[in-house]
């Protein structure tokens, strides 16, 4: 990837990796993935070297988490603009008026909660969501914590024999047995066919260059060119590598919290172990590019 090829906050998350921040703070939750970010208001104006900042900080810790936020709905579609075009899910519930900006809700009548595997949201997509920005204003008065992996450091830690493997394979992401009758209790009917499409196992970041696995237990269904058995053999044990605590970092939600992720190399579980208490707030989701 050539230098000259990047512009704006693309071109300055690498040739600014490791100066100071001026305009932001930076707090690291973990050497490797994550970061709380002080010093700005998401609802408010937000300059533009702020907001370079806040690429960087995006680009450097993976995931990147806001305390003490208050933004109207759209303040919050402003803001995940600034980033990209947004992203219309599949499947999930909006609200009203607003296409792009997900209802993330549970409480004593639900029977699921949002996102309690590990995945990547929405990899099922031909083109998947370069990032997710969730803002949530109601929390349990215990628990409901999101889990984050570093899918970098998950590619970094495979042995050379494992990573020369895995180089050039293929596997299949599925949405149909994922949305399928999903979100029936919502009142969401469901669509005649979910998104589906095939990824590098390994995806080079279009940012940072850095590799990183591209499987998850949410949809991925299997590898090609290797026989069923041997895909079946390989994911479990790429599963079972990737969730190690080593990777990991976890965020304690408080009301009016944001946390915005990378798809492209980081993977989230969303804890339920709140029930039957209430969580609500809203998702907004930037588009993303074809992994290669």
């Amino acid at each position: 990837m050539s230098l000259s090829a990047l512009s704006g906050p693309r071109y300055k998350a690498i040739t600014e990796a490791g100066l100071p921040y001026e305009t932001i703070t930076v707090e690291k939750l973990t050497p490797i993935i994550g970061a709380e970010i002080g010093g700005v208001a998401l609802g408010g104006p937000v300059s533009n070297r702020q907001m370079d900042e806040i690429h960087r900080a995006l680009a450097e810790n993976l995931v990147i988490f806001f305390r003490d936020q208050h933004m109207t709905q759209e303040q919050h579609l402003e803001f995940g603009r600034q980033f990209g075009p947004l992203h219309l899910h599949p499947a999930a519930p909006h609200e009203p008026g607003h296409p792009e900006l997900m209802i993330i809700k549970a409480d004593e009548k639900s029977v699921r909660a949002n996102g309690e595997g590990w995945h990547s949201d929405v990899s099922c997509d031909v083109e998947p969501p370069l990032g997710s920005i969730l803002y949530i204003k109601e929390c349990p008065p215990h628990g409901g914590d999101t889990l984050f992996a570093s899918m970098y450091a998950a590619y970094e830690a495979l042995s050379d024999r494992m990573k020369a493997y895995l180089d050039g394979l293929r596997a299949v992401h599925d949405g149909e047995p994922v949305y399928r009758g999903m979100f029936a209790n919502d009142g969401v009917a469901d669509k005649p066919s979910y998104p589906r499409a095939e990824h590098p196992v390994i995806r080079t970041h279009p940012v940072t260059g850095r590799r990183a696995l591209y499987v998850n237990r949410g949809f991925t269904t299997r590898i090609l060119g290797i026989p069923p058995d041997e895909s079946e053999g390989i994911l479990r044990y790429l599963y079972e590598h990737m969730e190690n605590p080593l990777f990991q970092c976890r965020f304690r939600w408080q009301p009016n919290s944001v946390a915005f992720w990378d798809n492209r190399c980081a993977q989230h579980r969303a804890m339920w172990d709140y029930w039957p208490h209430r969580r609500y707030g809203n998702r907004v989701t930037v588009k993303g590019e074809r992994p290669v």
